[in-house]
C-alpha cells in the first residue's frame, strides 16, 4: 500500500496510532457538524408565513462549544509536541550516525569512521572529488567515509543529520516515518530505531526487490524525481561487518590527501597575516549539531 507502507520503526506505531486518532476525532466532527447543517437548512426552509426566531445570546452553548473543542484539540496538539519533541531530541548515547547532505539532484551520505567523530567540513573546498567539503587538515575527519547506499542497523538507534548544500529539500523514509526537512544554512536531526531488516520486509511483502527508500518530497527543481537513495536495514552483526569493510575518504582518494599534507608543509605566514585571515576566514561547518 503506497499510501500507508508498512512500519519498521519503534516510533512509527505511535506516529500511526496519533494520526488514526486524528482522524478518527475530526471525521465524527465532520461527520456530526456536516449532518446538522443539512438537517438545519432542511428544517428551517423558507415558507410562507414562518417568522423567524430571533435567538440573540446563550452562554451555556457559547462555554459548551468553545471549552470541549479546545480540550480535545489541546489534548491532540499534546501528544503530538511530545512525540515531535522526543524524536528531535537528543539520541540516546548509543546510536549509529549516519550525516546526509540534499543537493540538486542527489543525496550525499557519510558515516563517522572509528573515531566515531565526525570531521569538520567547509564549503569552500567542494569541488568535483571533494563534494563534501572534507577538511582534512582535521584529523576527525581523515576516518569519515561516504557511500552511496545508506546501511543502519535493526534494533539500534540511529541518528539522522541533516544538511542542504542548495535549496529546500526533505528526508523522507517512509517506511520508518521519518520526515524532516533539509535546510540550505541550518542542520537539523532525526532519529528512529529500525525494526525489520531488508531481508524480513522482503519476506513479510513476498517482494524479493523491494528496497527500503531516502526520498525528497519537496519540490527542488527539475530533476527533483532522481532524489532518491536506498536504505539497507541490516542485522547488528552484518552491519558492524560492512562497516568494518568501508573505506575512508582519504584512504580512496590519496591526491586530495597530498595536497592538504602539501598545502600544511609549504604554508608560511605572517603572523600579522594569519590573525587577519583568522578574522575574515568564515566559521567552518562543523559536525557537532
Amino acid at each position: 500500500n503506497k499510501m500507508n507502507p508498512p512500519i519498521a520503526s519503534v516510533h512509527g506505531h505511535q506516529m500511526e496510532r496519533m494520526f488514526w486518532i486524528t482522524m478518527t476525532v475530526i471525521g465524527i466532527a465532520f461527520a456530526i457538524t456536516q449532518s446538522l447543517l443539512f438537517v438545519y437548512a432542511y428544517k428551517y426552509q423558507h415558507k410562507e408565513g414562518r417568522r423567524a426566531y430571533f435567538f440573540a445570546h446563550n452562554n451555556k452553548i457559547e462555554v459548551i462549544w468553545t471549552i470541549i473543542p479546545a480540550i480535545v484539540m489541546a489534548s491532540l496538539i499534546f501528544a503530538g509536541w511530545k512525540a515531535w519533541t522526543r524524536i528531535t531530541g537528543p539520541a540516546p548515547k548509543d546510536s549509529v550516525v549516519v550525516e546526509l547532505m540534499g543537493k540538486q539532484f542527489n543525496w550525499l551520505v557519510r558515516y563517522p569512521g572509528r573515531d566515531m567523530k565526525l570531521g569538520v567540513i567547509n564549503y569552500r573546498m567542494i569541488d568535483a572529488v571533494n563534494e563534501w567539503g572534507f577538511d582534512l587538515s582535521d584529523k576527525s575527519a581523515l576516518d569519515d567515509f561516504t557511500t552511496n547506499e545508506i546501511h543502519v542497523p535493526k534494533g539500534v538507534p540511529v541518528l539522522i543529520k541533516i544538511r542542504s548544500r542548495d535549496v529546500l529539500h526533505a528526508v523522507y523514509m517512509p517506511q520508518f516515518r521519518v520526515q524532516m526537512y533539509a535546510v540550505p544554512g541550518m542542520p537539523t536531526r532525526f532519529w528512529f530505531t529500525p525494526t525489520t531488516t531488508t531481508d524480513e520486509m522482503r519476506a513479510k511483502l513476498g517482494n524479493p526487490k523491494f528496497n527500503y527508500e531516502l526520498a525528497c518530497n519537496q519540490v527542488c527543481g527539475g530533476s527533483h524525481f532522481a532524489m532518491k537513495a536506498t536504505i539497507i536495514v541490516d542485522e547488528p552483526e552484518d552491519y558492524q561487518n560492512w562497516y568494518a569493510a568501508q573505506q575512508s575518504f582519504a584512504q580512496k582518494n590519496p591526491d586530495v590527501l597530498a595536497a592538504f599534507k602539501q598545502k600544511a608543509k609549504t604554508m608560511v605566514t605572517p603572523v600579522a597575516a594569519v590573525a587577519e585571515a583568522k578574522e575574515a576566514a568564515p566559521v567552518p561547518l562543523a559536525a557537532s549539531y
